[in-house]
């Protein structure tokens, strides 16, 4: 089974998005922060694919991602899910590395679509 860790601020994001990906048959890691995320990684919490909010406190996603990248998650695929659309924000996440951006809100579909394109056997 394919492991996501999925990282948002907002208790519903992670309640509604870990729901379709279980559904899925995915498996769920969540983490509340950037840094909480970065911990797990350290603690040896290897995911198939990474998806994280953009706008958090502390280390928002772009940070996180450059980070996670340092961490051993050099080649995982690591989504962008917020409410931003902005392109120079996209691009800012592409440079981090970031393999995709999705806006929110995101719908079920629309998310496996993208998930099963970055995540083969997902």
């Amino acid at each position: 089974m394919k492991t996501v860790l999925l990282v948002d601020d907002s208790p519903t994001i992670l309640m509604s998005v870990k729901g379709v990906l279980q559904r899925n048959n995915l498996q769920v890691e969540t983490a509340k922060s950037g840094e909480e995320a970065l911990q797990k990684i350290k603690g040896g919490v290897k995911p198939d694919l990474m998806i994280t909010d953009l706008n958090m406190p502390g280390i928002n996603g772009i940070e996180l991602i450059k980070q996670a990248r340092q961490s051993g998650l050099k080649f995982t695929p690591m989504l962008v899910l917020t409410t931003e659309s902005q392109e120079s924000k996209r691009k800012e996440a592409r440079a981090a590395g970031a393999t995709g951006w999705l806006v929110k809100p995101v719908q079920g579909d629309q998310l496996m679509q993208i998930i099963k394109k970055v995540l083969p056997g997902a």
